[in-house]
C-alpha cells in the first residue's frame, strides 16, 4: 500500500504532468493506487495524493475501480448540486461543494485507448474532485474565503 500525501504538501497544489502511453511504471502503479484507495475507504484517488505529479486518477463505480490517464472534462452541465465532500489528503475535513451534475470526460485507458464517457451524480462528482487534484486544486480551494478562514485551525492541525 502506498502512503497518502497530506495537506499542506506542495505536490497537492501543483499541476500534474501528462502521462506517456509508454510509461512502464503504470502497470505496477495502477493496482497499487486502487489498493491504497480501497484500504483508506476512498472512492477516488489521484496520483498527486501518493506523491506522484502525473495525470493518473482512480474512480470507483459501484464495486469496480477504473484507472484513467490524462483525464479532462470536455463538457459539463449547467445544472449543479451541492453535496458534502471529504478528501484522503485532508483527513477529517468535510465541506459542501457545488459541482456540475453531469460531466463528459475524455481520457486514456492503461492500454492507451482514448475513451469518452459521461458521468452523472456521484460519478460526476468523483471525476471533478480527482481532476481537480491533477490540476493542483483541493476542496478547500472551492469554498468561500469565509469558510476557509473558519477552517484555518483545522487545516493548520492537518499539517502536524
Amino acid at each position: 500500500m502506498l502512503k497518502i500525501v497530506k495537506y499542506p504538501s506542495p505536490i497537492l497544489k501543483k499541476k500534474s504532468e501528462e502521462v506517456s502511453r509508454n510509461d512502464q511504471t503504470l502497470r505496477s502503479l495502477a493496482p497499487q493506487m486502487v489498493e491504497t484507495m480501497r484500504k483508506n475507504q476512498g472512492i477516488g484517488l489521484a496520483a498527486p495524493q501518493i506523491g506522484i505529479s502525473k495525470k493518473i486518477i482512480v474512480v470507483t463505480e459501484g464495486k469496480e475501480a477504473h484507472v484513467f490517464l490524462n483525464p479532462r472534462i470536455v463538457k459539463q452541465s449547467k445544472e449543479k448540486e451541492q453535496d458534502e465532500e471529504g478528501c484522503l489528503s485532508l483527513p477529517g475535513l468535510f465541506v459542501k461543494i457545488l459541482r456540475s451534475k453531469q460531466v463528459e470526460v475524455v481520457a486514456e485507458t492503461l492500454d492507451g485507448e482514448e475513451i469518452r464517457l459521461v458521468a452523472q451524480g456521484l460519478g460526476a462528482r468523483i471525476f471533478q474532485h480527482e481532476i481537480d487534484h491533477i490540476e493542483g486544486k483541493l476542496i478547500i480551494n472551492r469554498v468561500s474565503p469565509l469558510l476557509r478562514w473558519k477552517l484555518r485551525h483545522q487545516l493548520k492541525n492537518l499539517g502536524k
